[in-house]
């Protein structure tokens, strides 16, 4: 391909690389050399290959494109301001105005500019999810697939196809040295998902150096061994080679399929391509101007869009994405009449709605001394939501039998390879994956859920926060929650895993203290649409508490509140979460016998409390009562703001130990006698 060549699609890829390389310049700051050497890769799917209407950029049968080397952010912005995608207000409904406009890319890396370093969903139309972490795109991405598998086998009919898309995912040499990586494509060869398809930028490149440094594997004979279709595009550059590859792919109706794309970083540049150098810095005004001028582009000029590129890809994207969203607008009208009941679920799902008495059949939980486990509660309590939430979907990372967290009723089924129906996944041993792709479900309008031992969150952390940085309503149900594990000892008994857990900002940690808490709290967190929510829930039996002697578990919508009370102001203050409510309660008793007035506040959400007015926190914790106990078996650290500088804390500060559960509490001194002690003293 000449570098004089005037040819429309030339110009519109090096259009692509100009503006990315001028954006990075003038930020100082960013990755110019990947949007340089993959322009043609993104000019290809969205100009010739993806059913996207930029005019549209939120209807459910589009394709969807995912940028999971966020570093190349550049790549997404340009396409999507060349496309015209046009931008949408808080409702999702499509305005005049463009999603990325060209001062937006002017504009790139600074405050208040939707083209942030890496692509943050919600900042504009057309960023499908959050990337930068390396690998978190392409298990987002696994996740988009499934949800489309489900959609179609849940919702289409012989006559209204309405979920048929297909899911792309562009990855770096550094995604996929990334666990999370494999762990999805493990899954999605396995499920045999061919909708997916990753376009893989072999570049031989990382910040370091060339990837011999640490990467030297077969990447096509690992994708092939997880059954996937292995296809190679020797130079990225060579558009009819990529459609070829993209061919293949639509073609292929058993695997998903890697693309293996040959590229070199920092096309253009004469000095830094094919050289760490354009990787993870500008490339300077003189180089640029080097590229521009290979490029056969005005070198004085910056941000240029030539005549004739805006119009090119209106005529193609542009008019093939309005031709495919009218006959899908289509088919879902000819399908509301035809299937109102289903039209309704999907509507309710389109808007982010649950459907009308979704909590209808949430249990209550008579009263019981024995009780019963936390996690057997939410099990029964899950499954009365899901069975009237047709789009909640989620599953285990291979311990469903202990997190209780199957759907059990008739219908639900399991989603496997062929059949993708169920509602019930099996994720296998892969947290990190699982995290990822209950993203990319979510994304894609389905109430996901993930479960696994609350102390496995360790390999699951970033998953959850890229939840809450997404204001996604993940649902996480985390059992054995503590050292009430018991045998199975220090490395399965979670210590510091609250406090890291609440330490998410956004993210929403529920530890409810009987089986009418867990109820209520399934009942506020599932109100919630913008912020995840993790349920930690217990292995051992508590108590259910008998609610015609203490206050209703409808307040656990507060976080916070006052279970039982004294006459007049209370000596003292038990706090307590989960299994340790019970020894407040119990503690609460002794005290009271020895004359002292007690209240009892049940904290089954302490991020809910915090949110609540100063007037409620006063009410339920008036600063003039100093003497305050927490107590929960895990760290202090979530404790200090609501104990104050005198308040005293009863749980643990190391790790734990295999014993009997009941046991190892007392060997941690996390007992009513240690409750009574510390409120005494």
């Amino acid at each position: 391909m000449s570098v004089a060549s005037t040819d429309i699609e030339k110009l519109a890829v090096d259009t692509i690389r100009t503006l990315s390389m001028d954006a990075v310049q003038t930020a100082n700051s960013g990755h110019p050399g990947t949007p340089m050497a993959l322009a043609p890769v993104a000019y290809q799917l969205f100009n010739h290959a993806m059913k996207y209407d930029p005019a549209q950029p939120n209807w459910p049968g589009r394709d969807r494109f995912i940028l999971s080397c966020g570093h190349a952010s550049m790549l997404l912005y340009s396409v999507l301001h060349l496309s015209g995608v046009k931008a949408t207000d808080e409702t999702g409904q499509t305005t005049d105005d463009l999603s990325i406009k060209l001062e937006d890319i002017q504009n790139f890396r600074q405050i208040g500019s939707p083209c942030a370093g890496h692509p943050e969903f919600g900042e504009a139309a057309g960023i499908e999810t959050t990337t930068g972490p390396l690998g978190a795109g392409v298990s987002n991405a696994v996740g988009m697939s499934m949800a489309q598998k489900w959609l179609a086998d849940n919702y289409n009919t012989d006559e209204h196809e309405l979920f048929n898309y297909d899911v792309y995912a562009v990855c770096s040499d550094g995604d996929l040295m990334e666990g999370v990586a494999c762990e999805a494509a493990s899954l999605a060869g396995h499920l045999k998902l061919d909708n997916l398809c990753w376009l893989y930028d072999d570049n031989h490149i990382t910040i370091e150096g060339d990837t011999d440094l640490a990467f030297s594997e077969n990447v096509g004979e690992r994708f092939e061994g997880l059954g996937w279709n292995v296809v190679k595009v020797d130079d990225a550059n060579d558009l009819a080679a990529l459609q070829a590859g993209i061919d293949n792919f639509k073609a292929c109706s058993d695997k998903p399929t890697l693309i293996i794309v040959k590229s070199i970083i920092g096309y253009g540049a004469p000095n830094k391509q094919d050289t760490h150098g354009a990787h993870g810095a500008p490339l300077g005004w003189d180089e640029i101007t080097l590229a521009k001028e290979n490029y056969g582009l005005p070198a004085d000029e910056k941000f240029y869009v030539p005549d004739g590129v805006r119009e090119h890809f209106n005529a193609n994207v542009g008019q093939r994405g309005a031709e495919s969203y009218a006959a899908w607008a289509e088919i879902w009208a000819a399908y509301q009449n035809s299937n109102p009941e289903k039209a309704k679920e999907l509507q309710a799902m389109f808007d982010g709605e649950l459907p009308e008495g979704w909590d209808a059949d949430i249990p209550a939980f008579e009263a019981s001394e024995k009780g019963d486990a936390t996690r057997n509660s939410s099990g029964k309590v899950l499954n009365a939501i899901a069975a009237n939430i047709p789009f909640m979907i989620g599953g285990s990372a291979d311990l469903a039998p202990s997190n209780k967290s199957n759907l059990t009723f008739e219908g639900a089924g399991d989603f496997l390879p062929g059949h993708y129906g169920g509602r019930n996944l099996h994720f296998g041993i892969r947290e990190h994956a699982m995290a990822g792709i209950v993203n990319g479900m979510s994304l894609s309008g389905l109430r996901s859920y993930a479960a696994t031992f609350f102390v496995f969150t360790d390999y699951m952390r970033a998953g959850m926060r890229l939840a809450s940085i997404m204001h996604q309503p993940v649902t996480y149900i985390l059992t054995h929650d503590s050292i009430g594990v018991g045998e199975d000892g220090p490395t399965h008994q979670p210590v510091e895993h609250l406090s890291a857990c609440r330490a998410i900002p956004g993210l929403y940690v529920f530890r409810p203290g009987d089986a009418n808490e867990v109820a209520e709290c399934y009942r506020t967190a599932m109100s919630m649409k913008n912020h995840p929510s993790a349920f930690v829930l217990s292995r051992q039996n508590m108590a259910t508490l008998d609610r015609n002697t203490y206050a209703p578990a409808s307040l656990s919508n507060r976080g916070g509140y006052i279970l039982s009370d004294c006459e007049g102001t209370p000596d003292t203050i038990l706090m307590g979460s989960g299994s340790e409510l019970g020894l407040c309660v119990e503690a609460a008793n002794v005290l009271a016998a020895d004359g002292m007035k007690v209240r009892v506040v049940s904290m089954p959400c302490l991020d809910l409390f915090a949110d609540q007015s100063a007037e409620y926190q006063e009410q339920v914790l008036p600063k003039e009562v100093t003497n305050r106990v927490a107590v929960e078996a895990g760290l202090r650290m979530s404790w200090d703001r609501w104990l104050g500088l005198d308040g005293r804390f009863v749980g643990m500060h190391g790790y734990g130990a295999s014993g009997p559960y009941s046991e190892v509490y007392k060997h941690f001194n996390i007992t009513t006698e240690a409750v009574v002690e510390a409120a005494k003293n």
